[in-house]
């Protein structure tokens, strides 16, 4: 039997679509689901809600619940995590409130820019600590990494875990590839692409359907006005900026307009609210959607947990398919997130990558891919300069690489002086003190 063991099960929503795909993938229908939380409440409600599915698909899958992690991870054959450390409240709320003071805004604050890095160093400890477990109770599990920020967090493990066997897996692609055949009026199963970069900041390389090339109706769409259509995804969130830089760097990014604009320092300026309308980039839009995302959920709780069998259909995530890959040896192709050893050789070594993976009984093994553009490539280099800094911060325990990676950010260098980023990060490891390494010592604290 094949054990799934799922750290951050609370995140039930998310586990709901893992577990659901396993139940109906034939090599996993008969796993055991280890889900892990430290919130009883939320756990429970993934208890009842993968029960649930378990009788909907009559399989021979198990359920055990732990708060204990160590217990969840023992004898696994894949860990999943999907947690965020000190949760919305009050942690993604302070990520944003500070800055704001400092005239700083930001539409998600989890992957890159200030938000990110105060989200990595409050994630990467407790990631550690998972790996570090696994060394010891499942040394042949691959971990599917999905917290972010992505790049970091996988940076992070690799460098104090080598020997872990990891892969970082994100939806943006899929995503992509469902909003532009929304705006091109094509079916999406139809859309051939290639994809490469660093995760959030990969690019569509390839863009094909039936043969053609569909960068002209892109391009012709945008600058005729007729795209992009309002979002199928995120319909209060415009898709603006991801088509105006496509239109001045030539490529379609795998990322949201939203979570875009807040990676470069072109959109979101102080004094121009011309330019934060013409794009629609929805600020500060994460909190708020956190706000109804919670309210929504305990809606779909009752109706969840209150059915004796909740319905099962598969979703677009790609760990059910990787997991079903290494167990029957049955090679599937899907993008992941790797340390760089020379898939991408115009990045630096040891950066985290995505591109192409071919997935079988050996592992997830990256493909080469040598023709990105070197104007995206810069680009991609200004993430990794944060990333980077960020790192090694963690690795070295050297705090003031902290305010270098803020310094180094093209937002925030876009929108405050060097003194201004010194005190603002000052501001938010105060704030966020409780939730950090002890080496993690503001100076205003010192």
């Amino acid at each position: 039997m094949t054990k799934i063991a799922f750290v951050g099960a609370g995140s039930t929503i998310f586990t709901k679509n893992i577990v659901g795909d396993a139940l109906l993938t034939p090599a996993l229908a008969d796993s055991h689901f280890a889900l892990m939380d430290i919130d009883t409440v939320r756990l429970g409600e993934s208890e009842t809600v993968a029960r649930s599915m378990i009788r909907a698909t009559r399989t021979g899958a198990t359920v055990s619940t732990h708060t204990d992690l160590r217990a969840a991870l023992d004898g696994a054959d894949f860990v999943v995590t999907a947690f965020q450390v000190g949760g919305y409240k009050p942690c993604t709320v302070t990520d944003f409130e500070i800055p704001r003071q400092y005239g700083l805004r930001q539409t998600i604050g989890d992957t890159l820019g200030v938000g990110g890095i105060m989200r990595a160093l409050r994630t990467v400890p407790v990631l550690w600590d998972v790996a570090r477990h696994m060394a010891q109770l499942c040394p042949d599990a691959l971990l599917l990494q999905y917290v972010n920020p992505m790049a970091i967090n996988t940076w992070a493990l690799a460098e104090a875990f080598p020997a872990l066997k990891q892969v970082g897996l994100c939806h943006s692609v899929q995503n992509t590839v469902e909003e532009m055949a929304h705006d091109l009026d094509l079916p999406k199963e139809q859309i051939r692409h290639k994809v490469a970069g660093i995760n959030h900041v990969a690019f569509f390389l390839r863009l094909e359907h039936d043969g053609r090339d569909l960068y002209p109706l892109l391009r012709d769409g945008y600058r005729e006005g007729r795209l992009p259509k309002p979002p199928l995804l995120m319909p209060r969130c415009g898709n603006k900026v991801r088509y105006e830089v496509m239109d001045q760097l030539g490529w379609f990014c795998t990322e949201s307009s939203e979570h875009l604009a807040e990676y470069v320092p072109w959109f979101i300026k102080q004094g121009r609210e011309d330019l934060i309308a013409e794009f629609g980039i929805p600020l500060d839009e994460y909190p708020k959607r956190c706000e109804e995302q919670i309210a929504d959920w305990k809606e779909q709780a009752k109706v969840l947990t209150g059915s004796d069998e909740a319905q099962v259909a598969r979703s677009h995530e790609f760990a059910a398919d990787l997991m079903n890959a290494i167990v029957t040896d049955r090679p599937c192709a899907a993008y992941g997130n790797l340390p760089n050893t020379g898939q991408i050789p115009q990045l630096p070594l040891g950066a985290v990558v995505e591109t192409p993976c071919l997935v079988d009984a050996n592992g997830v093994q990256p493909s080469v891919v040598t023709d990105i553009p070197p104007q995206l490539i810069a680009l991609m280099r200004t993430q990794i300069n944060v990333q980077e800094l960020t790192v090694r911060a963690l690795i070295d325990q050297t705090p003031e690489h902290i305010y270098h990676a803020a310094m180094m950010d093209p937002h925030t260098a876009a929108e405050l002086d060097l003194r201004q980023i010194r005190s603002l990060v000052d501001d938010l490891l105060i704030a966020h003190a409780d939730w950090l390494p002890d080496w993690c010592r503001p100076q205003k604290a010192a």
